[in-house]
């Protein structure tokens, strides 16, 4: 049977690089081939000004826009070239750009992802499926998160109540019980905080394998203070980003647990790598806090991905507070940890040049099931 090849494209909330998958549809969705991307310091610079102080101005923002945009194009040609392949091999590209500000609870709900889509496809020679998140928007959804559609599709296992845990910038999960409506949200920080805060310490993009917060000690003061965050108690669905869990935000935490820690007695400080290993334990403990609510007689499994599956001290809390899960990772079901979510956008491409609904209502709390996303034609 002729392949049915599909390109996902992926930069997350950690702005450390682009993801990308090739993807198979001639039969099951199945994982080809993958590459990662590392994103250029400067353009990852300007990005984090934006997000972070979440004002620019229009001259910056398009430039932005199409700065990134030349930077996917760059990554399909380097993929293409690479593997031995050819435009026309690829049926669509399915790119999520990059996400600069998501803001469903305002007034105005809205979105915001950049990277000039009809510039990808102009210059790749190939269609590209992007703007995915707005028509859920449109609906009354959240427009995230987008993935557990996809991880219903490749996960889902009537023996088991399995939950697929992402762990990226944010972490989120997707809750794929037999006979039930799926449901996914946002959990909270995933590595965005920690990434942040050894950047500002180490000069380190981030933390391997938890090595600087594994130098550390779990600081109780600063955990209650920054669980105390009203988006952990808030019900689903919901999403965050670094919108909120910034490093102003972080640094706001960790001085008024500093003035508490003052108050209880003045030899008690906060070194740094007190901090990052707090961090782990606030990505460890929403996640634990948001399973422990899940209610079911099947045998539980969890399915990890993401950049967190690879942080020896995130997955050692994840088996120490969950006992009853059986915890493993998603590259043991054939999708490698590191490109699920390139992988999902290749799928959600698919479902749109398919005209197949891509959402689930269950999860992002639209009106109803549609299939995401814009087509920019490579011609």
């Amino acid at each position: 049977m002729k392949p049915q090849y599909y390109l996902g494209m992926m930069s997350g909330t950690s702005l450390d690089g682009v993801d990308v998958a090739l993807v198979d549809f001639s039969l099951e969705p199945r994982l080809i081939l993958s590459d990662f991307f590392l994103m250029p310091e400067n353009l990852r610079q300007k990005l984090t000004k934006l997000i972070q102080a979440g004002e620019t101005t229009l001259q910056n923002l398009g430039e932005l826009d199409h700065e990134l945009a030349l930077l996917y194009c760059d990554c399909v040609h380097s993929f293409l070239q690479k593997y031995n392949l050819i435009p026309s091999q690829i049926e669509a590209i399915g790119c999520h750009g990059q996400t600069v500000w998501h803001s469903p609870a305002s007034v105005f709900p809205f979105t915001m992802q950049l990277g000039d889509m009809n510039l990808l496809a102009a210059k790749t020679g190939i269609s590209v499926i992007g703007d995915f998140r707005r028509k859920d928007m449109a609906l009354g959804g959240q427009g995230a998160p987008l993935v557990p559609a996809f991880h219903k599709a490749v996960f889902s296992n009537a023996n088991f109540a399995t939950v697929v845990l992402n762990i990226g910038g944010i972490s989120n999960v997707s809750i794929l019980f037999p006979n039930q409506l799926v449901i996914g949200f946002d959990t909270g920080p995933g590595n965005t905080l920690l990434d942040q805060w050894i950047e500002k310490h180490q000069g380190l993009r981030y933390d391997k394998n938890g090595e600087w917060a594994s130098k550390g000690n779990v600081n109780q003061v600063l955990l209650e203070e920054l669980l105390n965050e009203p988006f952990f108690s808030l019900p689903a669905p919901k999403s965050t980003g670094r919108e909120l869990f910034n490093l102003d935000w972080l640094m706001d935490k960790v001085e008024k647990a500093s003035v508490e820690l003052t108050a209880l007695s003045s030899k008690m400080t906060l070194a740094p790598e007190d901090v990052q290993a707090t961090l782990v334990e606030l990505t460890v403990t929403s996640i634990v806090n948001a399973l422990n609510q899940l209610q079911t007689d099947l045998p539980k499994h969890l399915l990890v991905c993401g950049g967190g599956a690879k942080n020896s001290l995130i997955m050692r809390g994840l088996h120490d507070n969950l006992l009853d899960w059986q915890v493993s990772t998603t590259t043991e079901q054939g999708f490698d940890i590191d490109y699920v979510e390139a992988a999902a956008f290749a799928w959600l491409a698919y479902c749109r040049m398919n005209n197949l609904p891509a959402n689930l209502s269950s999860v992002t709390g639209a009106k109803r099931a549609v299939s995401l996303g814009a087509i920019f034609p490579k011609d």
